[in-house]
């Protein structure tokens, strides 16, 4: 006769004391050998379906008053297999053998009843079983099924408990490694904005350790203006979004106070009922340093470009005679020096070109040559060309530049026309000299610069000093190693040679044979005066080239017989009333600039100058003053 069993609520009870006090796998392993004595069976077993595998894996078994641990098998051919794919209660009383003769378990247990049940997710998806076999025959009333089926439900509920920690801990493992392995500063903060996590990131961006931060604001960590952001960005967090750009980002404060600007964003959650919120910083030092040195390669580009345009030609000096040769020597003797030149003479006589050869011969050849013409410069702009500026600092300033102080580091810098300098720009430029730094406009930071500064002009600096126009100082840090370039005039038969260069050039240019000098050719280029020195010689000839046919070169009609200071030219009578007429012209020039001069106080360059009036060049007013003697009254 079967033995009684207790009343579903006497099993209720031992079911509720036996697994009160436990958790997890403590839990299950109770419920597994409470259910085993309170049904009186031989075993009874928890698992989980590895749906791969088609297997299952026991996370409690009972069996015969003892545990069997590392319990997995397939449930081919199993009556578990029946459980797993049905999804529902499967009972068999008795003769479970006969039923199930492939499975070696039940025939080794010598099994004879069988019950089992599955436990799904709420999805409906099965997760695991429930089951309990006997060596007897075990008979399944309806109110032992309820209990079966609470057993299996306590079960159950453990199983997916069990799950979802472990989801969550690998959730939170993921999360540790990510937050730990970010490049970006994360911090995790308060509803007050005190950091409460902060990565690794984090402390060396800010070159803190980690637990020095803990507990303080991060608004201590960033300027006065991004922590005002940051609060103001948090009040209307709260009120409408979970997560938010930082518009113009951050600016940040290193532990060592300096700083650097930051990308940011910031995020809302909640965390056991308390506000948090998520602040991820991502330096962009780096990133603004390539995009100024980006602009500043541009502008250099740019300002390379123009040179070349500028440049046409890039010979050696040119010249035998013995005043050329002192120059010459000059430059062989001072190029290899970091002394500062001041290169003398009239306009045209090529004191560019000596500026550049002294450049090549210096240990400074593969550095930048800057060309800086001061009189070409307007006033209001000059301190912006030569040291260049910051974004914002004046209206229009809508990107950092790059003065042309900055380009030359390493290099060399001409200063061409140096006499046309502002008074006030003189004193800065004087600084560079002597200090060899400088702070662009709008900036407060003082940069360093190595530059050899190689100026010119065709004024008498020592008249502008005692004129008050030009710094006595400046003067003397330039007037370091003074090279005078003769006027052609003064070159003897340069002139011819020159003139020989310039005819084949051009010449060459427009696809002709080089034609000779004829007699006439040679007596007009050594009579005349050149007031314009070598960049006249190489525009006659230039004219002459244009004007050349049959091969005959004429310099009848580009060039007049004139005085030059040694003997009156001989000419015919048209030419002499040429050069009356010439005269006249010169006069009346003369006229005109000092009328000029004298509507403009007699200033020369700049805004409200005469040069300004006249619509030409500051040089060229300066250069046809001299020329036709004009001086400033006293």
């Amino acid at each position: 006769m079967a033995e009684a069993l207790p009343s579903t609520e006497n099993l209720l009870r031992e079911l509720a004391e036996g697994t009160a006090a436990t958790t997890g796998q403590d839990f299950l392993r109770a419920l597994v050998s409470c259910a085993a004595r309170a049904l009186n069976v031989t075993g009874v077993w928890v698992t989980e379906y590895l749906a791969r595998e088609k297997a299952l894996r026991a996370t409690a078994f009972w069996l015969q008053d003892r545990f069997i641990e590392d319990y997995r098998y397939s449930i081919s051919g199993t009556p578990c297999e029946l459980v797993i794919e049905s999804a529902r209660l499967v009972h068999y009383p008795e003769r479970v053998i006969d039923l199930f003769p492939n499975d070696r378990d039940l025939v080794d247990l010598n099994a004879v009843s069988y019950t089992g049940i599955p436990f799904m997710t709420p999805d409906g998806m099965v997760i695991g079983h429930f089951s309990a076999l006997d060596t007897k025959p075990f008979h399944l009333t309806p109110e032992l099924e309820a209990v079966f089926r609470i057993f299996a439900s306590r079960a159950g509920a453990e199983i997916l408990r069990l799950r979802t920690e472990a989801e969550v801990r690998n959730s939170e493992q993921r999360y540790a490694r990510l937050f730990a392995s970010a490049m970006d500063a994360i911090f995790e903060l308060d509803h007050e904005l005190h950091i409460r996590r902060a990565n690794e990131a984090a402390a060396k961006a800010f070159r803190l350790p980690a637990e020095k931060m803990l507990g303080r604001k991060l608004t201590l960590l960033l300027g006065e203006s991004s922590a005002r952001k940051l609060l103001r960005l948090a009040e209307e967090l709260d009120a409408q979004e979970v997560f938010s750009w930082v518009p113009g980002g951050l600016q940040a404060q290193r532990g060592d106070a300096t700083a650097f600007p930051a990308e940011a964003s910031l995020s809302r959650f909640e965390w056991q009922g308390a506000q948090r919120y998520c602040v991820i910083l991502r330096s962009v030092e780096d990133q603004l340093a390539a995009e100024n040195r980006l602009r500043e390669l541009e502008g250099e580009a740019a300002y390379l470009q123009s040179e070349i345009a500028e440049l046409r030609h890039a010979e050696e000096i040119a010249g035998r005679s013995p005043a050329m040769l002192q120059v010459i020597s000059s430059v062989q003797r001072v190029a290899p020096t970091p002394s500062s030149v001041l290169i003398t003479g009239e306009t045209g006589t090529g004191k560019e070109l000596v500026a550049r050869a002294l450049h090549r011969a210096s240990q400074r050849a593969e550095r930048p040559f800057i060309r800086v013409n001061c009189a070409a410069i307007p006033a209001a702009l000059s301190e912006s060309e030569f040291f260049g500026h910051e974004k914002g600092a004046f209206t229009g300033a809508v990107h950092r530049r790059v003065g042309r102080f900055e380009l030359a580091h390493g290099g060399t810098i001409f200063l061409d026309e140096i006499g046309e300098l502002p008074l006030d720009l003189q004193a800065k430029l004087l600084r560079v000299l002597q200090e060899g730094e400088f702070e662009p406009v709008g900036s407060s930071h003082t940069r360093k610069v190595d530059v050899r500064v190689i100026a010119a002009t065709n004024r008498d600096l020592h008249r502008e000093v005692e004129a008050g126009r030009f710094r006595e100082d400046l003067f003397y840090r330039l007037h370091v190693f003074p090279i005078a370039v003769p006027a052609l005039r003064e070159r003897g038969a340069d002139v011819e040679l020159l003139a020989d260069i310039f005819l084949e050039r051009y010449c060459r240019q427009v696809g002709r044979s080089k034609p000779k000098f004829s007699a006439d050719c040679l007596r007009r280029l050594r009579a005349y005066s050149w007031p314009g020195n070598v960049r006249e010689l190489e525009n006659v000839m230039e004219r002459a080239v244009i004007l050349c046919r049959d091969d005959q070169l004429a310099l009848r009609d580009v060039l007049p017989l004139s005085s030059n200071g040694r003997g009156v030219a001989r000419g015919t009578a048209s030419e002499t009333s040429g050069v009356r007429t010439r005269a006249q012209l010169k006069q009346l020039e003369k006229e005109t600039l000092v009328r000029a001069l004298e509507a403009a106080a007699w200033k020369v360059a700049g805004k409200d100058g005469a040069a300004q009036a006249l619509g030409i060049p500051a040089s060229t007013l300066a250069s046809r003053m001299k020329v036709l003697g004009i001086r400033r009254p006293r």
